[in-house]
């Protein structure tokens, strides 16, 4: 409905978080959602990865639809060996890339403000494609991804 508003802030509990969905793992930070995803960025460029695009969410949500949403941005992760190798193997694996990794704010069980960190796996995500040269290719990504995500555990800054 153009012109409506409506107030998106999902509610996650722990529980909830500890749920990730088949296709990507991630984690719950205790940092404002700007601060996450410059230190998301940082994260995935020390492990090789650039971010190739930058969607707000939330600003295309309320231009297009009116809608207010929370904090939401996805960010195209790309490692150039890796996708180079990818792409040798198989020319149209470009429809699978880049990596995706999305930041977003949410509430925890006490309504406290913390941000969410999820990353598709590329396992999951190249997993269509049948080739055993990309299955290996796919474990290396996630096993840098994976580190990136290590790197933002445990180095949360307050909320002020």
């Amino acid at each position: 409905m153009t012109g409506h508003t409506n107030e998106h802030t999902p509610n996650t509990s722990p529980a909830d978080a500890a749920q990730h969905p088949p296709y990507g793992f991630g984690t719950t930070l205790q940092a404002p959602f700007e601060e996450s995803v410059r230190r998301v960025t940082d994260a995935l460029k020390a492990e090789g990865f650039g971010v190739l695009t930058t969607i707000d969410v939330r600003a295309t949500m309320k231009a297009k639809l009116a809608i207010e949403f929370e904090p939401y941005t996805i960010l195209g992760a790309c490692n150039p060996q890796l996708a180079h190798q990818a792409l040798a193997l198989d020319h149209d694996v470009g429809l699978l890339l880049p990596c995706n990794v999305i930041v977003y704010q949410t509430r925890d069980d006490q309504g406290a403000l913390q941000t969410r960190v999820e990353i598709a796996d590329p396992i999951a995500m190249l997993g269509i494609v049948q080739q055993p040269g990309m299955r290996e290719l796919a474990r290396e990504a996630r096993t840098r991804l994976e580190r990136a995500l290590a790197t933002l555990e445990g180095s949360d800054v307050p909320l002020g």
